[in-house]
C-alpha cells in the first residue's frame, strides 16, 4: 500500500459520513419539525434519533406502560448498540449529578430517575424471554437546550448534543435480525398510541416526552420545496466521528447481549446469602457469572471483586465486561485469587516476602534430609506428590496441627495413608516450615492465610459489595474463606461458579468446610450446552466416562452426565502418525489450512510448558503467527493462542488444536509403579485432557504418535 494510502481512504470515508449525515439530518429536522407538540429542542434531540433509523435502529415513541392506568414510555431506542429506554427532559436549568443524585436550579430531581429506572426495569422483563441479557437495556435520560455527558447510578444524562454521538459509538451487539425481533416484541408489549412507531425505512410519526403531536406520515426525507432547516446545536463533526469509528469497528461475540431465559433468570435473581451456579462444561457459567457482575455493578453503591485461579482469565475477563457493559467496568475489580491477596495485604501494610522459587529449593531440602529416607517413598517416591499433600491438603486448608491432620479426608485424593505416613508427611512439612522461616520468605499459600487472618481481622471494613468467584473448584478452602470472609452471607454477596468434574489440581475440599451454606435456590445447575458439537463432546465425555468426581457439595457425580446440547455442527478429526515429525507436519498442514480471518479464534493447547516450548516454535519457523496464552487479554488479534491445558480454562475458540493429546495417558505401568498414585495422576490428567476438549466449539484436532 502506498504511503498514505490509509489516510486517504479513511479521509474519504469521513467525507461520504459527513454528505450523508448532513442530507440524514436536513430531513429528520423537517420530520422532527412537524411534530407540533413537542418543544424546539425536543425535535432536535428527536431528529438525532430519526438518524439513527436509517442505520438500522427501531424507534419506539410515546408507548403505554403495561400494568398502569396512564403511565407512558417517551421512547424506546432498539438498534445494534442494545436497547435504551429514553427520557427527553426540556428543562430551563441546567441538570447536575451531584453525589449521585439528580439535580436542577438547586433542587432534587431524583424522582424522575426512579421512574426511568422502573420503566427500565419493565423492559428488561420483557426483553428477557427473548433471552436477551439486562447488560443490553441502558436507560438514558437527555436534555434538550443543554450539554451534559454524566451518570447518576445507572442512569446516563446526556445533552442533546451528546446523545446522537453516544448512540452510535455504542459497540454492535445486535444483528439486523435480533433488532427486528426485540423491536417488534417491545412494539407488542408497549402498546402504541396512535402513530408513536417508527421504523428504519418506514413512516415517521408519532410524539415526544407524553405529548399527542400531529403527524404527517411519509418516508424519512424532505419533501420537495421544504422550507431550509437550521443545524442548530447539531455538533456534525462529532456525529461524524462517531459514525466512522462505527464503519470501521467490527462486532463483538453476540453472548455479550443474549442469554439463554433461564441463564437471564439467574443474572437478575435476588439470593438471601450465598449462592451456586453449577453445570457441565460448557453451560455458560463463566458468561452468567460476567453478566452477574455487571448486573450486580450497576444496582449496588459499592465495588465489585471477580476473582479466578488462573493469572491469565482476570485480563481476558475483564475485557469481555468493558466491551459488554462499559459503564459499570469501573467499578469491577478482576483479580487471580493470589494477586489479590497480594494487593490487599500490600494496601493493609502487611509484609509479604512471596519468593516461589526459594521456597521450592527450601521444600527440596526438606525433603533429602527428612522424606527422601522416611516410609513414604513406599507409596510414591516423587517428592511432587508430597509436595502437593503439603499445599493442597495441609497449607492448603489452613491445617496447623497434627492431630487434625491425621483425620482429614483428603479429598481428590485416592491414595490411603496410615497414621504412620500422616505422620512423615508431617515431619516433612515441618521441616520445609522451618527452612522456609529461615530463608525469610513464603510461598504462595502463605499469602493466602496472611490475608485470610488480616480480613478477619478487618472485618466489615472491607470495600466490596458482591464477590464473583469462577472456577471455585480450583481454589483451595483456606482461599474460599478469605473471599467469603469480605462480603459474608450478605444478600447477593458472595456468587461461587464453577464444577468440580473440571478441577485441574489436586487436593479438594466442600463449601460446608469454609462455612458456606448453600440452601434451596440458592443453588442452580446448568444443564444445557451452548458450545460444543455432539461429536466434541462426545469424543471428550469418552475420556472422564468412568472417573466418579466429589463435587464440592459434597455429592459424588458419575463423569458422563446428562446435559442438553443446542449447537449441532462440529467435528473431530484425529490424526495418527507414526513419529513425531509426520505429527507435526501434519498439524502444520491443518494449520496452514485456516483462513487467515480464522486463526483468531484458533487455539493449540498443550499439556506442558516443554511441549508449549516445541509447537511454539514449531509454528513459528513455519510463518503461523502465534499469540501465547499468558499475554492473550480478550482482543481480536490475528495469531493462533498456544498455551497450556490450565491457562485455557474459562475459554473457548471456534478450532482447538491438542498435539500428542494422549501421551499423558499412556503412562507405563511396571511392576515397581505404585498404582494408587499413578491412579491419581492419570486421573487428574484426564481431568485437564476434558477441560482441553471442551474449548472447542467448531473443530477439535487430536493428533496422536503411535508409538
Amino acid at each position: 500500500m502506498a504511503a498514505g494510502g490509509s489516510a486517504s481512504r479513511r479521509a474519504q470515508e469521513a467525507r461520504r459520513q459527513e454528505r450523508l449525515l448532513r442530507e440524514q439530518w436536513q430531513a429528520a429536522r423537517w420530520q422532527a419539525l412537524r411534530w407540533e407538540a413537542a418543544s424546539e429542542g425536543e425535535q432536535r434531540v428527536a431528529a438525532q434519533l430519526l438518524i439513527l433509523t436509517a442505520r438500522g435502529w427501531r424507534l419506539l415513541v410515546d408507548r403505554r406502560w403495561p400494568g398502569t392506568r396512564t403511565a407512558n414510555v417517551d421512547m424506546l431506542l432498539v438498534g445494534p448498540g442494545g436497547v435504551f429506554v429514553l427520557d427527553v427532559k426540556n428543562w430551563r436549568s441546567a441538570p447536575e449529578a451531584v453525589d449521585g443524585t439528580l439535580r436542577s436550579a438547586g433542587e432534587p430531581r431524583d424522582a424522575h430517575v426512579a421512574k426511568l429506572l422502573a420503566v427500565t426495569k419493565a423492559t428488561e422483563s420483557a426483553v428477557a424471554s427473548l433471552g436477551m441479557s439486562p447488560v443490553a437495556v441502558q436507560p438514558l435520560m437527555v436534555f434538550a437546550g443543554h450539554s451534559l455527558d454524566a451518570e447518576v447510578g445507572r442512569v446516563r444524562l446526556l445533552g442533546e448534543r451528546e446523545v446522537g454521538p453516544v448512540l452510535l459509538s455504542e459497540r454492535c451487539r445486535l444483528p439486523p435480525g435480533s433488532v427486528r425481533a426485540v423491536a417488534d416484541h417491545l412494539d407488542r408489549v408497549f402498546p402504541e398510541y396512535e402513530g408513536s412507531s417508527v421504523a428504519p425505512d418506514g413512516p415517521v410519526a408519532g410524539a415526544v416526552n407524553g405529548t399527542a403531536a400531529q403527524a404527517s406520515v411519509g418516508p424519512v426525507g424532505e419533501p420537495s420545496g421544504s422550507p431550509a432547516v437550521s443545524d442548530g446545536l447539531f455538533d456534525l463533526d462529532s456525529l461524524r466521528e462517531a459514525a466512522l469509528e462505527e464503519a470501521l469497528r467490527g462486532p463483538i461475540e453476540q453472548w455479550m447481549t443474549f442469554l439463554d431465559p433461564d441463564q437471564v433468570s439467574l443474572v437478575r435473581r435476588n439470593w438471601s446469602g450465598p449462592a451456586r451456579i453449577n453445570g457441565p462444561a460448557g453451560t455458560g457459567k463463566t458468561v452468567v457469572g460476567l453478566h452477574r457482575t455487571a448486573h450486580l455493578a450497576r444496582r449496588t453503591t459499592g465495588r465489585v471483586l471477580y476473582v479466578t485461579f488462573a493469572k491469565n482469565l482476570p485480563r481476558v475477563q475483564s475485557t469481555f465486561l468493558r466491551a459488554m457493559s462499559p459503564g459499570v467496568a469501573d467499578r469491577v475489580d478482576f483479580r487471580s485469587l493470589h494477586s489479590f491477596a497480594q494487593e490487599f495485604l500490600r494496601e493493609s501494610g502487611v509484609p509479604v516476602r512471596l519468593h516461589g522459587d526459594k521456597a521450592l529449593t527450601a521444600f527440596n531440602l526438606a525433603w533429602k534430609r527428612v522424606g527422601r529416607s522416611s516410609c513414604l517413598q513406599e507409596i510414591d517416591p516423587s517428592p511432587q506428590y508430597w509436595k502437593e499433600e503439603i499445599d493442597h491438603i495441609i497449607k492448603g486448608r489452613g491445617i496447623t496441627s497434627f492431630d487434625e491432620y491425621a483425620t482429614v479426608p483428603r479429598r481428590r485424593r485416592r491414595t490411603g495413608l496410615r497414621r504412620a505416613h500422616r505422620h512423615a508427611v508431617w515431619e516433612l512439612y515441618e521441616a520445609y516450615e522451618s527452612l522456609r522461616d529461615e530463608r525469610g520468605v513464603h510461598d504462595f499459600n502463605d499469602v493466602l492465610s496472611l490475608a485470610l487472618e488480616e480480613a478477619r481481622r478487618r472485618a466489615g471494613q472491607h470495600q466490596y459489595t458482591a464477590v464473583v468467584v469462577d472456577e471455585v473448584q480450583d481454589l483451595t478452602l483456606v482461599g474460599v474463606r478469605l473471599l467469603h470472609t469480605l462480603v459474608g452471607d450478605a444478600p447477593n454477596g458472595l456468587l461461587l461458579v464453577g464444577d468440580g468434574q473440571q478441577a485441574v489440581y489436586p487436593g479438594g475440599f466442600r463449601l460446608a468446610d469454609a462455612g458456606i451454606d448453600i440452601r434451596g435456590d440458592r443453588g442452580q445447575v446448568l444443564r444445557t450446552n451452548y458450545r460444543n458439537s455432539k461429536e466434541i463432546l462426545e469424543a471428550a465425555l469418552t475420556i472422564v466416562a468412568d472417573d466418579t468426581f466429589e463435587d464440592i457439595d459434597g455429592l459424588r457425580t458419575p463423569g458422563r452426565r446428562d446435559i442438553d446440547l443446542t449447537y449441532h455442527d462440529g467435528q473431530v478429526t484425529r490424526a495418527s502418525r507414526p513419529t513425531r515429525a509426520e505429527h507435526d507436519q501434519a498439524l502444520l498442514e491443518a494449520l496452514h489450512g485456516l483462513a487467515p480471518s480464522a486463526r483468531a479464534s484458533a487455539a493449540v493447547l498443550c499439556p506442558s510448558l516443554r511441549a508449549i516450548d516445541h509447537y511454539q516454535r514449531l509454528l513459528e519457523r513455519a510463518g503461523i503467527p502465534v499469540c501465547p496464552l499468558e499475554q492473550y487479554d480478550g482482543h481480536p488479534v490475528d495469531a493462533v493462542k498456544i498455551g497450556s491445558y490450565l491457562r485455557a480454562k474459562g475459554l473457548e475458540f471456534k478450532s482447538v488444536y491438542l498435539p500428542e493429546h494422549d501421551a499423558a495417558l499412556a503412562r507405563p505401568v511396571t511392576a515397581d509403579s505404585p498404582s494408587e498414585t499413578v491412579d491419581e495422576r492419570d486421573e487428574l490428567a484426564r481431568s485437564q485432557l476434558f477441560v482441553a476438549m471442551t474449548r472447542a466449539r467448531d473443530l477439535l484436532w487430536l493428533g496422536s504418535v503411535s508409538r
